[in-house]
């Protein structure tokens, strides 16, 4: 009998197949890039980029990681349950009160301004042992972290530290995608000027693309985050990350067009010849972006076919005219994601990124985890 997985993909409009055997690989290989001495963590934030955290966090365990790093509490006592074992960081820090849960679930918060580092000090103050957390620097990202002003407030101010044991202090890159912009430069020497004033602890600045700007930008820690799920740290060059998703949906309807007929909503694409169109089971509900419309496209066996005609919520129109009619039928399969498009290539045609498009793949698609077990 096949597994539930498969049932569920063979009533499907869509599926989204998720190699957790190339996330693994994808984490030895910037593993391997940081070398001996620095400790590799793993962003799974937004439900593991989209992908599912519960199935991604123990595929990296199993790898060898042990530090995860998730955006909120809550993602950090739902990941817990997946990772029993591994530290958990939490970015956006102590919502009020939560100081408790966080505790008893061994979350470390990441404290992004004097109001936290209070908050956990006195929490910490009531017992005996002291309490684990990340303290942030803002080194000109302007979004969270202590300001350069509260930077120095706690240099001059140690004692605000104390029951805090420092698991790593962090900051964050603006522009490490843009190996040459000054930016980089710019903010790793601010982070140097402040490490060597703040008490001695792990120090981490780099996530995927900050890997790649070379040793200074490693430090202690480095969290990639978007380069283990295929996503290219790299832009403008050859990708060395291996893919990770592939998405195939299946064909509702093909149907001869006129020419001179419209396509889809607004009548946008206005047929010049007599066409072919199919229609798929995709659409923005599912993450495939309506910015995509008239840009975008797919693949039925390996040959590329256009998006026409606006994307709407649960369908996507494709002209297969020249595509043999044996592969271009109702119930055939179209590559939306895999080896003819990948997902920054899909991104782009949608204009946007990578990062957006992966993490709003929908929830309607069956999912088929392969890889490891």
């Amino acid at each position: 009998m096949p597994s539930p997985e498969r049932q569920a993909a063979a009533r499907a409009g869509a599926t989204l197949e998720i190699d957790l055997a190339a996330i693994a690989a994808n984490w030895r290989r910037l593993r391997k890039a940081v070398g001996k001495g620095v400790r590799l963590g793993a962003v799974v934030k937004a439900d593991g980029y989209g992908l599912g955290a519960a199935r991604v966090a123990p595929a990296l365990a199993k790898a060898g990681c042990e530090l995860f790093f998730v955006a909120s509490l809550d993602e950090g006592l739902s990941l817990r349950r997946a990772v029993p074992r591994a530290e958990i960081a939490v970015f956006e820090g102590l919502p009020r009160g939560s100081e408790g849960e966080f505790a008893r679930a061994r979350l470390l918060p990441v404290l992004n301004d004097l109001g936290q580092v209070d908050a956990w000090r006195r929490f910490a103050g009531r017992g005996r042992a002291r309490r684990g957390a990340v303290l942030h620097l803002d080194t000109g990202m302007q979004r969270l972290g202590l300001s350069r002003a509260e930077t120095a407030r706690l240099v001059d101010e140690p004692a605000r530290l104390d029951g805090i044991a420092l698991a790593a202090i962090m900051s964050h890159l603006a522009c490490s995608d843009e190996p040459e912009h000054p930016k980089n430069p710019e903010q790793l020497a601010r982070f140097r000027a402040a490490l060597a004033k703040l008490p001695r602890a792990p120090a981490s600045l780099a996530s995927s693309s900050g890997i790649f700007l070379g040793p200074d930008y490693h430090f202690d820690i480095v969290r990639p985050g978007a380069a283990l799920y295929g996503i290219n740290p790299l832009p403008g060059k050859a990708n060395p990350m291996q893919p990770v998703v592939r998405l195939n949906a299946r064909i509702l309807q093909v149907r001869d067009v006129d020419a001179g007929e419209t396509v889809g909503y607004g009548a946008t694409h206005r047929l010049d010849r007599p066409s072919r169109v199919a229609t798929i089971a995709v659409g923005y509900a599912d993450g495939w972006l309506r910015s995509g419309s008239e840009r975008g496209g797919a693949a039925i066996a390996g040959q590329r076919v256009p998006v026409i005609g606006r994307i709407s919520m649960d369908l996507v129109t494709l002209d297969v005219t020249g595509i043999d009619a044996r592969l271009a039928r109702a119930g055939g399969s179209v590559e939306l994601l895999g080896r003819h498009q990948s997902v920054d290539e899909a991104a782009e045609a949608a204009n946007t990124i990578g990062y957006e498009f992966l993490t709003l793949l929908g929830r309607r698609y069956a999912r088929i985890y392969r890889g490891m077990r």
